[in-house]
């Protein structure tokens, strides 16, 4: 059997070569690495993943193939993707296709074949940058004109992707159960496992275009709000922040994971940076440090807030005591934030967990708690 070359590009100049994977022609992103084992459907169907090349560090996938069950998205988003061995046989019952297949489907540029291990190490040391994949004939272009190509790739700080992964029109999922009320959703790149997980909870779930208005939440009558996960740098995203501040000002109870927690962050009068290689897997630990329990959770951002990690603080833009709710165990990020005076909180990380643990799957129960809570103070 012969294969397509490939090359990996790192701005930096750093070149691996390799084997075209998926489709064939160029590619560019920014180069981010992701620890999980298992559950690559998921992280491709991630829309938190746009914009970015995504290096697997497991070395072995595709070996359960891909299914019709598992998409957390109408479609792929990453931009790119880098694996090491993939897998030339598909062995699961569930499996209708191939990765290889469906990446081709799809038009997504991967390479195959090359030391992962070693670009993981190099990106914990460097930083996550600007990279490209060129297969096929691209890949014989000239590797000064490669590196010219991947420097004139727009870098991820400042910029804004949720108009790109949003909903263009509103869509509902009915409530499960006991119906508490509607929920209008943000979507900034939602997944629908936290769909599905909202609405067990007994919400009606409006999921509404990243563009719409305080006065597009506030016509479907909503009990709570919820902001979503999603790609981009928090800083570009400012017509959000202020429909947020309009949410909080009313007092309506808020529940924000990854970019909501980073746009609640925002909102709150607090700033927010880029972290040198990020949190993408599902494997990273974090304290709640209301019970002192250590979860293991699901993550992907690149992005975090400025918080001080000790005790209640004063919110800059005027809503009261502020504290920092749950802190990363392997670097000391903030991981999420509660405030104390009005019904508003969030967390960094993702726990619909699709793929990965379930430790903190509560949250979504402390929301709805908290919503109810909330109806029972208004009468």
């Amino acid at each position: 059997m012969t294969f397509d070359k490939a090359v990996l590009v790192l701005e930096d100049g750093t070149r691996h070569v390799g084997r075209a994977y998926g489709a064939l022609g160029t590619t560019l992103g920014e180069v981010v690495f992701a620890t999980g084992m298992s559950g690559y459907q998921e992280t491709l169907t991630d829309p938190s993943y746009a914009g970015q090349i995504v290096l697997q560090t497991a070395p072995h996938i595709g070996n359960t193939g891909m299914n019709d069950e598992d998409p957390e998205s109408r479609r792929i988003w990453v931009a790119g993707y880098i694996v090491r061995d993939p897998s030339r046989v598909v062995s699961n019952w569930r499996a209708n296709a191939s990765l290889d297949e469906i990446l081709v489907q799809d038009g997504v540029v991967g390479i195959s074949g090359i030391d992962t291990r070693s670009i993981t190490r190099h990106i914990r040391s460097a930083g996550s940058m600007r990279g490209g994949i060129f297969s096929g004939e691209a890949a014989a272009a000239d590797a000064d004109e490669q590196l010219r190509i991947v420097r004139d790739a727009p870098e991820m700080a400042g910029l804004n992707l949720s108009a790109q992964v949003s909903v263009e029109v509103a869509t509902v999922t009915t409530a499960i159960g006991e119906k508490i009320g509607n929920l209008a959703v943000l979507d900034l790149g939602v997944k629908q496992a936290t769909i599905d997980n909202l609405a067990a909870r007994g919400f009606e779930v409006h999921v509404l275009p990243q563009s719409s208005t305080f006065a597009d939440i506030t016509a479907i009558d909503p009990v709570a709000v919820f902001y979503s996960n999603g790609p981009g740098d928090p800083s570009a995203s400012d017509a959000q922040v202020a429909v947020l501040r309009e949410v909080l000002d009313a007092e309506l109870p808020y529940f924000g994971i990854c970019f909501g927690n980073q746009l609640f962050g925002r909102a709150l009068g607090l700033g927010t940076y880029k972290l040198m290689f990020g949190h993408r897997g599902i494997n990273q630990p974090v304290l709640d440090k209301s019970t002192g329990r250590v979860e293991i959770t699901s993550h992907n951002h690149g992005f975090a807030v400025e918080a001080p990690l000790d005790g209640p603080f004063e919110s800059p833009n005027g809503y009261g005591q502020v504290e920092v709710s749950h802190i990363g165990l392997n670097d000391q990020v903030v991981e999420g934030l509660r405030a104390l005076d009005i019904p508003a909180f969030s967390v960094q990380y993702h726990p619909e967990a699709a793929a990965g643990p379930h430790d903190a799957n509560y949250l979504f129960d402390r929301f709805r708690d908290l919503v109810i809570a909330s109806q029972k103070d208004a009468k």
